[in-house]
């Protein structure tokens, strides 16, 4: 089986739906949990995912692991090895590479669709662009694309929310990933903030139940072509 370590940065933001479609592709998921990693011991999967969680990429001081952990994105990149990174985890890439991370000026949090861009409607991630589908935001900071990077997808409130560098990387801002089941543990993880910005958790919920099972197909769809791409 080809290898596949998934960073996870705290418990409950896992690859959801995506785990079993990863398995059925022949990947052996293992996580590795962020704050507390043995870097330096890590061995080079096939396939890197770096997932979510309420840190930024610029705290550093406070969080010394984001050094050794943005070391291995650039190792990963350079080496134009598979890199999926799936909102703080876009964001790692693009700092891996140089690029300024910082502030949306406001933060986007719940069900919305994404527009594609011209490269987007072309690329495998076209699938979960469809119009009126929508996808779960989550986040206050952006960033600015990676040299050489395609923009891929944009919504109303954030311009970068997907891009790719060549066929080995891709950095999504929004979650494909979540199940309404998951969502469960979020409500809870991210309660203070929700409740800082006003959102109604019972709405939330609601929506999660409603939304999050039509991303299945074209979630599946996506990956399936996407790591078609990497053979």
């Amino acid at each position: 089986m080809k290898s596949l370590l998934a960073v996870r940065h705290v418990h409950f933001e896992h690859l959801g739906a995506l785990e079993p479609l990863l398995t059925e592709a022949g990947y052996a998921v293992r996580y590795v949990e962020a704050a507390t990693a043995n870097w330096a011991a890590l061995e080079t999967p096939d396939l890197l995912v770096l997932l979510g969680g309420p840190i930024s990429v610029n705290d550093d001081a406070d969080y010394p692991f984001l050094a050794p952990e943005l070391a291995l994105v650039k190792a990963q990149l350079t080496a134009q090895r598979p890199v999926l990174g799936l909102c703080l985890g876009a964001q790692l890439m693009a700092r891996a590479q140089g690029s300024r991370v910082y502030s949306l000026g406001q933060v986007e949090v719940g069900w919305s669709p994404l527009t594609a861009s011209a490269e987007g409607a072309r690329h495998p991630l076209r699938h979960l662009l469809a119009p009126g589908l929508e996808v779960m935001h989550f986040h206050g900071e952006t960033f600015d694309l990676p040299p050489g990077a395609q923009l891929l997808a944009s919504t109303d409130v954030c311009k970068n929310q997907a891009f790719a560098l060549g066929r080995h990387a891709l950095g999504l801002q929004f979650h494909p990933e979540v199940t309404a089941e998951q969502l469960e543990s979020w409500w809870v993880g991210h309660t203070g903030e929700l409740r800082s910005l006003g959102k109604s958790i019972p709405e939330l919920r609601a929506q999660s139940y409603e939304r999050a099972p039509r991303l299945l197909a074209p979630l599946r769809a996506f990956l399936a072509e996407w790591l078609a791409g990497l053979e």
